[in-house]
């Protein structure tokens, strides 16, 4: 079994014991804690953690994935490479479980069907889309409308989760 690391896997205490884990270069700017930083710079050091980055085709193929789920307004850009870098491994052939406390993270990795283990949370139950919405009149709105009220009445535009399926 391959990891995949995000930064909630060594802030909630996860400690590669092998040579089987790896992570994208932005997630070291995401451990902030004393802890965290030793156990992921001694993994490090010890050959048991690898940086990785992940294939353009599999960042192509996540951003397609994800304008679909409308994930792509939840997502930062280490969290794309991660979710890019588990596409890679699944594709390849390599058996993969992405370990995250990302509650986005979690719902594309459902939707790409790729194993996902939580380590503080309890996790998600389904799969979730999301859209840009307003507030007053209910109108939806595309991704890439940039505003934060809305054009119609002037209330605010929110991201309302929508259930797809359990």
């Amino acid at each position: 079994m391959y990891y995949i690391l995000d930064a909630s896997a060594f802030i909630g205490g996860f400690e590669p014991k092998n040579s089987f884990n790896f992570t994208v270069s932005e997630i070291t700017e995401e451990i902030r804690d004393i802890k965290s930083k030793i156990v992921f710079n001694e993994a490090l050091k010890e050959g048991n953690l690898f940086i990785k980055e992940p294939d353009l085709k599999s960042i192509k193929n996540l951003e397609l994935a994800i304008s679909t789920s409308g994930d792509i307004l939840r997502l930062s850009f280490p969290d794309k490479k991660l979710l890019s870098l588990a596409i890679d491994f699944k594709s390849s052939g390599k058996n993969v479980k992405v370990l995250t406390d990302d509650y986005s993270m979690q719902n594309v990795l459902k939707i790409l069907n790729i194993p996902y283990e939580s380590v503080l949370t309890e996790g998600i139950n389904g799969v979730y889309n999301w859209k840009k919405t307003c507030e007053g009149c209910k109108r939806e709105f595309p991704d890439n409308y940039e505003f934060d009220d809305c054009e119609v009445c002037g209330s605010e535009v929110f991201k309302r989760r929508i259930i797809t399926k359990k």
